[in-house]
């Protein structure tokens, strides 16, 4: 079953056999080379389904990053610690100028508080926007006036990244192939898969197929054994699929 803890675990499985090394964001930017993945997670709902990844991960000898929203149903300060304690890098997942409904200068001010308050529970070195596709606002914006590294932040995936270099692969739309569903989870590069399931990217794995460098980008609450909640996220996806293709995706 596509989307379930164990073919997650299948797929790291296939990477590792593959010979790829795994790097948190922060260790790949300080230095990057041969074939390598970063496991970047986006916790937007559920941080315990990040938790169960963590740990999988953890048992097997891997780090990736997590990146948490500065929201309750997101933020969960143990398990953030928890995460953070088992060797995986911490980031903050910004969506400041949605939640500011446009202002640069509450924006900024939002930005700096809750990057604070997560340097509070573990070191933060990185940052990823949050898409927000319900919103007319583009957090990635903020920087277009100001920096992030005033902020001792070192890198941010759509800026720091060479997508022409490292290819680019999410479960955004809980598919592999959803950029026609996708509003801001984007990149511009020359790599062209046609991977839709899971299973197509561990055939390209035990293939030796897959490009040298691959950022993985994961939302761990799509991810889970249980049939109910399976079930109501693939329901709940599928309908806004066709919500943001009919009206946000210009």
């Amino acid at each position: 079953m596509d989307f379930s803890l164990k073919k997650y675990q299948e797929l790291l499985f296939s990477l590792l056999n593959a010979g790829y090394r795994f790097q948190c964001f922060q260790e790949f930017l300080q230095e990057a080379s041969g074939k390598t993945v970063i496991l970047r997670h986006d916790v937007d709902l559920r941080p315990g389904h990040s938790l169960q990844f963590a740990k999988l991960q953890h048992e097997m000898g891997l780090t990736g990053v997590y990146y948490f929203r500065a929201v309750p149903e997101s933020w969960d300060e143990p398990i953030i610690q928890e995460i953070a304690s088992l060797g995986h890098e911490i980031g903050y997942h910004y969506e400041c100028l949605t939640t500011c409904k446009g202002s640069l200068e509450r924006a900024i001010e939002d930005f700096e508080k809750n990057l604070t308050a997560l340097r509070q529970l573990a070191p933060v070195s990185t940052i990823c926007m949050h898409g927000s596709p319900m919103s007319r606002y583009d957090s990635k914006d903020l920087w277009k006036t100001y920096s992030y590294r005033d902020f001792g932040i070192v890198g941010e995936p759509y800026f720091d990244v060479d997508f022409n270099q490292v290819a680019y692969l999410t479960d955004t739309g809980r598919r592999w192939d959803g950029e026609k569903v996708s509003v801001r989870d984007k990149v511009d590069s020359t790599f062209v898969h046609a991977f839709k399931t899971t299973d197509d990217i561990i055939a390209a794995a035990k293939q030796g197929t897959l490009p040298d460098q691959i950022m993985f980008t994961f939302h761990p609450q799509r991810w889970t054994e249980s049939p109910y909640l399976w079930a109501r996220e693939l329901v709940s996806q599928n309908v806004k699929n066709v919500v943001k293709r009919y009206f946000f995706i210009r």
